[in-house]
């Protein structure tokens, strides 16, 4: 008795403690660590997808890429496929019930009917009403949008300056949309974008309005080339490099969309499970920096990993001040830029220490033995 005399005592003395100290009790007992998302891009384009390959308690999230815009709206491509593919990854949840399923509407591909579709109120609500329908006919949860890009060019695509205002009012009616399918059937639903890692994009868009309709914003913070400047660079890096004057770097783009009104809790940083490569011209530097004559095939993670880090002729490098590492190639004068563990790492400390969403990849299949996507876990979890 005298024991939980003293048990209770010290309950109350704690409690009392915790309030004057402005913590509510409660909470201290019930807090919990944050759970960052680990959003992966799994290409439905290609076919089939083999998902046995895919690991579903590694993730938080899968993006299936793509669905395509057609006639103003969301369009299955390859219906025969697309749907064993929404069948076989939704099964992954018997693994993994938290695991959620998204379309990814777009890509570099498949952007070029966005600006129509999104021209007037009309077709914005068609397009929304048939995004939703995909997700309410395979019982998926959530649209992806991944427009490449808004009142500039792509790949093919049209563009026009109302692209800036159609954008955020997109999103709204995907949610208004979404939000009708949660109130009939009690689930929730997600809404995303995968956004350029750069200004201009923020230029063109109104981020900090169409935020409020998304959960995540996926920072594309890869494929830095930088062609203007002609050299070979980081395609993937946090941080710029001392080595050469880039313009581009993830911490750049992440201080951009919070300045421009983006809640860190919404921003998603990217990371590429892939090279990119480049013939230089001069054999200096160890190829970095140097003035290239072309480029060329740099291959998935697991690939560059397994046959040329330190091997073929290939010495592996660090640039510590971009957090980015390198291979070059004395003999054949090739470069190539990628994310390893000791990048994907510093990644998601970064992330948790500027209070981020979590993190995102392009794309599973570059990285079959889940190198990256093993050190991103131990390092979020």
């Amino acid at each position: 008795m005298k024991n939980l005399l003293k048990i209770t005592v010290s309950s109350i003395a704690l409690s009392c403690m915790l309030l004057f100290s402005g913590i509510n009790p409660a909470y201290a007992q019930k807090s919990t660590p944050k759970k960052y998302v680990v959003i992966g891009y799994v290409g439905g384009y290609r076919g089939l997808i083999d998902t046995t390959l895919v690991n579903a308690s590694k993730l938080t999230h899968i993006n299936y890429a793509f669905v395509d815009v057609r006639h103003n709206r969301a369009w299955l491509t390859n219906l025969k496929t697309d749907s064993t593919n929404f069948r076989n990854l939704n099964l992954l949840k018997k693994k993994n019930p938290d695991l959620k399923i998204m379309i990814s509407i777009g890509g570099w591909a498949w952007s070029g009917n966005f600006s129509d579709a999104v021209l007037s109120d009309t077709s914005r609500r068609a397009f929304a009403a048939s995004a939703v329908d995909i997700i309410r006919q395979y019982n998926l949860d959530g649209v992806d949008i991944d427009w490449e890009y808004p009142a500039q060019v792509g790949v093919g695509n049209k563009f026009r300056p109302g692209d800036k205002q159609n954008y955020t009012l997109m999103f709204r009616d995907l949610r208004e949309e979404l939000d009708r399918m949660e109130k009939q059937t009690g689930k929730k639903l997600l809404l995303s974008t995968a956004v350029g890692g750069f200004k201009r994009f923020l230029d063109l868009t109104e981020m900090g309005k169409a935020q409020a309709y998304l959960n995540y914003i996926n920072l594309m913070t890869y494929d830095y080339f930088q062609d203007s400047l002609g050299i070979s660079v980081h395609h993937t890096n946090l941080y710029p490099s001392k080595i050469y004057q880039g313009e581009d770097n993830a911490d750049k783009t992440v201080s951009e969309y919070m300045a421009a009104g983006v809640p860190a809790s919404k921003l998603v940083m990217g990371l590429a499970f892939y090279g990119r490569s480049s013939l230089v011209e001069e054999n200096t530097q160890n190829g970095l920096g140097i003035k290239t004559a072309g480029k060329t095939e740099g291959g998935g993670y697991t690939m560059l990993k397994d046959s040329l880090v330190n091997k073929n002729g290939f010495k592996y490098f660090r640039d510590k001040d971009a957090m980015a590492p390198y291979l070059y190639n004395a003999t054949t004068r090739q470069f190539i830029s990628f994310d390893d563990e000791w990048s994907v790492q510093r990644k998601a400390e970064y992330v948790k220490k500027k209070h981020m969403g979590g993190v995102m990849f392009w794309e599973y299949s570059s990285d079959k033995k889940e190198y990256l996507l093993d050190a991103v876990n131990k390092t979020l979890k």
